[in-house]
């Protein structure tokens, strides 16, 4: 692995900036690995949770819901199963970062797995990965018999009543099997549909209609960092209500794209852009940079936001900002009309031709559709049919109008939140850059 940059912090990287590095279990304990564990078993999981909620840690699959509080949603007092399910189903187009971990440092992840069942009471964990990763399958397998032999895994962890078994669960390439609901109807042997929420909220009604605890491979990476350091020490790397750091994977028109590890809030999109990433390719312009994710909103060189921001002094000010000095957190781009989602990070030059592009998006989403939600399944359709004929030359001039009409009736109509991750690219792409569609429709191409 590349080394680190001078603008990244890297947490939960820290182990490959060491040339020797190797993803085994000797390699892991020889820098320290499994510390957390030993810690951990000598405390009672609501101890566990409460380190976790003074972390502040927030989901790193694309919500960013605060991790500790969805522990605590799992009562003490239950009666019935509880399920720890890693969310290892990496397919958001622009996403490229779990799977590092994965095949790099398989261990963390599988240590961050165990802390997680000891603070929620999980005695059964899976990991659901995506199916187009068969290696990183074979690694994780070879990574729990491993810990299985140090007694990190199976009865009697570390000679305590803890016990937890771990398995890997490779799905079959659906996109859809990354939103939680649809991924334990796949797990369940079902066709992933998504669950209505409510009553259907997994920590409630998961796995076999059992309490389940579903997260993302670097939320649980985080965990043995948490454990290891405290709560309260965690949460002073990056700044409130976004706490630790980011992998990001950055892609697109730049020199050097590649993933790196930020901590929260302290870069904006123009550090990560120029200084992580060499800049744009061949010395162009930024015409647009998606943040999160195809599922984020797009955002347009020269637009301007009101924020927010801490100043030097750590008081509270607005600012006016342009894209570029948007701070990359959850909190700076969700009051900037988007979100960070997944950490993919996608950067479009000026020669980019935002019809061609949102067309690519389109046919992902329409192709990924479970078909459960009749605005979702025919609108995503739709929408593809609409730009595949805005590409090919034949745009009507109610062709754009439309597509917006279209985005409004799947957003928010259905079960889960596949649609908006449908409508939000169009809603975005064509407000943004009216210009270029308008001029695609009823008269051909530019």
């Amino acid at each position: 692995m590349p080394a680190p940059k001078p603008l990244e912090k890297r947490l939960l990287l820290a182990n490959l900036d060491q040339p020797e590095y190797t993803p085994d279990l000797a390699c892991y304990l020889r820098h320290g690995g499994y510390a957390s564990l030993r810690k951990a078993v000598g405390m009672r999981p609501a101890d566990l949770v409460a380190e976790v909620k003074a972390s502040q840690l927030r989901g790193r699959g694309g919500a960013g819901f605060p991790c500790g509080v969805k522990w605590g949603f799992i009562r003490e007092d239950e009666k019935r199963p509880v399920y720890l399910i890693c969310n290892a189903d990496e397919s958001e187009p622009g996403t490229f970062k779990d799977r590092q971990l994965i095949h790099k440092d398989p261990h963390q992840l599988i240590e961050g797995i165990i802390l997680s069942a000891l603070a929620v009471r999980a005695r059964l964990a899976y990991i659901y990965i995506r199916g187009e990763f068969p290696e990183g399958a074979r690694i994780l397998e070879k990574a729990i018999a491993e810990a299985r032999a140090q007694q990190f895994v199976g009865p009697k962890i570390l000679g305590t009543d803890a016990s937890l078994e771990i398995h890997v669960h490779r799905g079959a390439g659906a996109y859809i099997c990354g939103e939680e609901t649809g991924l334990l109807e796949s797990l369940e042997g079902k066709r992933a549909y998504p669950r209505i929420k409510p009553p259907f909220f997994p920590a409630a009604f998961g796995l076999y209609q059992c309490p389940t605890i579903i997260n993302n491979v670097e939320t649980l990476c985080n965990v043995v960092h948490i454990l290891r350091m405290g709560g309260a020490e965690y949460a002073k790397i990056g700044r409130p209500n976004n706490t630790g750091t980011r992998i990001i994977g950055v892609s697109g028109h730049v020199r050097e794209p590649g993933y790196f590890e930020i901590e929260n809030g302290a870069l904006t999109l123009g550090q990560i852009l120029n200084d992580l990433c060499g800049g744009v390719r061949e010395g162009r312009a930024v015409k647009a940079i998606i943040p999160g994710g195809t599922s984020s909103k797009v955002l347009r060189m020269g637009e301007k936001f009101r924020l927010k921001l801490r100043q030097a002094d750590g008081a509270l000010a607005e600012k006016e900002v342009g894209i570029l000095d948007l701070p990359y957190d959850f909190d700076s781009l969700t009051a900037a009309g988007t979100m960070s989602g997944s950490g993919g990070i996608i950067v479009l030059d000026d020669r980019t031709d935002m019809v061609k592009a949102l067309n690519n998006i389109n046919r992902f989403y329409s192709h990924e559709s479970c078909g459960q939600c009749t605005p979702c399944r025919e609108g995503s359709l739709w929408l593809q049919k609409i730009t595949d004929r805005l590409v090919r030359g034949g745009g009507r001039p109610q062709d754009v109008d439309l597509l917006l009409n279209i985005g409004e009736n799947i957003a928010g109509r259905t079960i889960c939140a596949f649609g908006e991750a449908t409508a939000w690219p169009v809603q975005s792409f064509v407000a943004k850059f009216r210009e270029e569609f308008d001029a695609v429709c009823g008269t051909g191409r530019r």
